[in-house]
């Protein structure tokens, strides 16, 4: 029987990445939908792993099995890092959608020299039941556009562009961005102690 872990999120594009990217580990990779638990999370935290660790431990403590969250964020240098930690609340609307958060992202962008110079970040934590805390980081440069291109992803990866690929995040065939991303980087980096954890191996 294959041993399970709770995926710490109520996003339904991260609860798809995830899972892309950790299929391979052959653990059962549940969310809360599977669960029917309703978790509502206050990200109080200072730091992305500070609220990756409130979480995944608010998570473990509603399923009583591992839990892995993510937090991440998208950081424009021209707006002094922002909108970083608020990347999910950035815009005046309630209950704003994505495309609202771009929207107000590339307003408050207008005028500011060119390139918009940016970066995602990520950090992912698994909470296990024995009280351990495994964190994980990574990080994905690139540069804001001020239009949108591209129908894949969710976010900002409409107008995150990558030089390299001559494309948005976007824009990217899933199976590379679930290589490349920040998200990836930083799930990739965790998937040794989740063999060990869950495999013995």
């Amino acid at each position: 029987m294959k041993q399970t872990l709770l995926i710490a999120t109520g996003n339904p594009g991260k609860v798809r990445e995830i899972k892309a990217i950790l299929s391979s580990i052959g653990v059962n990779l549940l969310s809360n939908k599977d669960l029917s638990l309703s978790i509502n999370v206050k990200e109080t935290g200072e730091t992305y792993a500070q609220n990756a660790k409130i979480k995944a431990s608010a998570y473990l403590l509603a399923s009583g099995l591992p839990s892995l969250a993510d937090d991440s964020g998208l950081e424009v240098d021209v707006l002094d890092g922002a909108p970083g930690l608020y990347s999910a609340r950035f815009s005046p609307k309630k209950d704003a959608s994505d495309a609202d958060r771009r929207a107000y992202l590339l307003e408050k962008l207008h005028g500011k020299p060119h390139p918009w110079i940016a970066h995602f970040h990520c950090t992912a934590v698994l909470a296990l039941p024995d009280g351990r805390i495994i964190q994980t980081t990574g990080r994905y440069d690139g540069q804001i556009i001020p239009e949108e291109r591209g129908s894949g992803g969710f976010g900002y990866d409409p107008i995150f562009y990558l030089p390299d690929y001559d494309a948005t995040m976007a824009e990217l065939p899933m199976t590379l961005k679930n290589e490349i991303s920040h998200r990836a980087r930083a799930l990739r980096a965790l998937i040794p102690s989740l063999y060990e954890i869950f495999n013995g191996n």
